[in-house]
């Protein structure tokens, strides 16, 4: 199910990502407030598996969504749940915008792992993008003590599964579409939350229902999004896009939360946007062998 690759439609598609995520990060530090993060992930799966019964009507119905690659959806979405559970869990313990900036760890992961189990050539420019990218991050997160807060480190877990998750989606886009991939994701994480969330179950409050059914259709689509960008371009090309969702959501934080937007953070993103720039750079042509 590959498409003729394209930076610029890769890009289109990160941009779909980057805008419901922000969102979604906003909605899921609302509902973490009061709820358990095993309720958000199972309410989450629902209203994303709800909403999605429509499209695979039009697709044709669920023979769209067939598939031969059962067992590398399970392993994909097996890991996914758990990043993501840690991913919501560490926005209890830390702020959105250190959780955000932890996450991008994963791109070194995904562009090793890319490179051993996907062949995907690691070009001078990818390498550059990813390096301006994680000293970016790290002068926006800019440590100040030897203390290791939990949710730091669970935040550092949830950043390795995605990266294991991102390979195993780029490998399932050369087979499947990317609404089949993203209807194994809901069904495999709504069946893997369903006990511990009847365990843990407290009825929400109707604000907190609006926020679980944003959380629902971001989590839903921005994954669509994800899958698409895979179809037109490499990982090792799409995850250093999404670096910009750092500044971008220490902007949210800042707006929202009053969190501090300094001149450290206003570099950091700069060299955040120079490595997407670099990124997006056009590989040279290999030149063709003499007659």
């Amino acid at each position: 199910m590959t498409a003729t690759p394209s930076k610029t439609m890769a890009a289109l598609w990160m941009a779909g990502w980057l805008t419901l995520m922000l969102v979604m990060a906003v909605a899921g530090r609302e509902t973490t407030r009061e709820l358990n993060v095993f309720e958000i992930m199972e309410v989450r799966s629902v209203i994303g598996f709800t909403l999605l019964l429509p499209i695979i009507y039009r697709a044709g119905g669920f023979k769209a969504v067939a598939t031969k690659r059962l067992p590398q959806h399970l392993a994909r979405n097996g890991v996914h749940y758990f990043a993501q559970l840690g991913w919501f869990y560490a926005l209890t313990l830390i702020g959105i915008g250190q959780v955000v900036a932890i996450e991008f760890t994963m791109p070194i992961w995904t562009a090793l792992l890319a490179a051993t189990f996907l062949s995907e050539r690691m070009t001078v420019w990818k390498i550059a993008a990813i390096a301006l990218g994680i000293v970016g991050v790290v002068m926006i997160v800019r440590p100040a003590t030897g203390e290791i807060n939990p949710g730091q480190l669970i935040a550092l877990g949830a950043a390795i599964g995605f990266s294991i998750s991102m390979i195993l989606a780029k490998s399932l886009t050369r087979t499947e579409s990317a609404l089949s991939i993203l209807f194994w994701m809901i069904v495999v994480q709504m069946v893997v939350g369903l006990l511990p969330t009847f365990y843990v179950w407290t009825w929400p409050s109707t604000t907190l229902w609006g926020w679980l059914f944003v959380i629902g259709v971001c989590g839903t689509f921005s994954h669509y999004c994800l899958a698409s960008a895979l179809r037109y371009a490499d990982a090792t090309i799409v995850v250093p896009m999404d670096f910009l969702r750092v500044p971008l959501t220490a902007t949210v934080g800042w707006l929202l939360y009053s969190e501090r937007l300094d001149a450290w953070t206003v570099l950091g993103a700069t060299l955040i946007l120079c490595g997407n720039l670099l990124n997006l750079k056009p590989t040279a042509p290999v030149p063709a062998r003499a007659q």
